[in-house]
């Protein structure tokens, strides 16, 4: 039995850790996480879209409550695989299987000659969260942004209401910004005004 909890685990890409006095008093025998080296992070490829389409939707969902216009999202999606000037998707997988995304664009800054990699569309699938799968992603692009002399920072925007994401953030290494983010949005869906 324990051997069958242990084959099953490499088979998913998870360790597992036999716990002190494990077994006494009802105690689960073991503890599981997801290995960071099992985790593996990649450019999306086109046939990702479909993955990254129900993510986005699933995202809308849940942080805005907000259904996405697939006629919109999807091609969308597909101007960042046809011009990467866009924008950029990665993905997190594990076991061959994609679990995460992260979408990053580009913003020049004249003030720092350099542009800031902006993160959006960042989802990890329920199953897979707290598991560091953000984590790696995010690892991921700051080792590539750091080796990038053209890249001057990372940014990203997060619902204020969203105080687990931003600690997460945070604990990462980011700060809040002085800046505000303002819009006038002309297609799709309209963000959530503050305290409305």
């Amino acid at each position: 039995m324990i051997r069958d909890g242990i084959l099953a685990a490499r088979k998913s890409g998870c360790c597992l850790f036999l716990l002190a006095g494990a077994g006494k008093g009802g105690r689960p025998l073991f503890s599981s996480c997801t290995l960071a080296s099992a985790m593996k992070i990649r450019d999306a490829q086109p046939g990702d879209l479909e993955f990254i389409a129900s993510c986005n939707m699933a995202l809308a969902a849940e942080t805005e409550d907000q259904t996405l216009d697939r006629t919109l999202l999807v091609p969308g999606i597909r101007a960042l695989f046809e011009d990467p000037s866009r924008g950029r998707y990665y993905i997190a997988e594990i076991g061959g299987r994609p679990v995460g995304q992260l979408m990053t664009t580009y913003e020049w800054s004249d003030w720092r000659n350099g542009t800031f990699l902006w993160i959006q569309s960042v989802y990890v699938l329920p199953t897979h969260r707290a598991r560091g799968v953000f984590r790696s992603l995010y690892q991921h692009l700051r080792e590539q942004a750091r080796g990038d002399r053209t890249v001057c920072g990372i940014r990203l925007y997060a619902d204020r209401g969203n105080s687990r994401a931003l600690a997460v953030y945070e604990r990462l290494g980011m700060h809040r910004s002085n800046y505000a983010l303002l819009e006038e949005v002309f297609r799709g869906p309209v963000s959530h005004a503050e305290g409305g």
